[in-house]
């Protein structure tokens, strides 16, 4: 990958739990796009990858916020956090989940609402089964989804 230049787009990566960064680098490459991992001090990798890492306070918002204040339009973050989705698509950032689920604007008040009643159901003792394993196929439409943003982002 070239070298990392502030001026460009950039892909901004919520790295704590994301388990497609090595196609993210592979893909963003041939794009020649900048990629940034954020990474809280509490998930030091042992074994840095290409592109730009920062690491954020351990705080629980810590890597969101530094995403937030960092990510413009036409940039492209990946993430799985739907509070910072819902800002950053009104800003006309790409926001895509690690499964290549495409976040719209249009659809931030419904999914908001479901992270609202699923707080409450945790608040009131009731846990859900979680989401479900990651798997090959959520790996290809990924790579699927991430592609085609890209190649809007650079106009093909």
């Amino acid at each position: 990958m070239e070298k990392y230049d502030e001026k460009k787009n950039k892909i901004f990566v919520d790295e704590d739990a994301c388990p497609v960064k090595e196609e993210i680098l592979s893909i963003a490459g041939t794009y020649n796009i900048n990629v940034v991992f954020v990474a809280s001090y509490a998930h030091v990798m042992s074994n840095p990858m290409d592109g730009k890492l920062v690491y954020v306070d351990a705080d629980k918002e810590a890597a969101d916020l530094y995403i937030m204040n960092h990510a413009f339009k036409k940039d492209i973050v990946i993430t799985q956090d739907t509070g910072l989705t819902s800002i950053l698509v009104n800003r006309g950032v790409t926001v895509l989940s690690p499964r290549g689920k495409k976040f719209r604007e249009e659809d931030m008040e419904q999914i908001l609402h479901f992270r609202f009643l699923s707080a409450k159901e945790r608040r009131s003792g009731t846990y859900s089964k979680g989401p479900k394993p990651f798997t090959d196929d959520d790996r290809q439409h990924f790579i699927k989804v991430f592609k085609e943003s890209l190649s809007n982002l650079a106009g093909f």
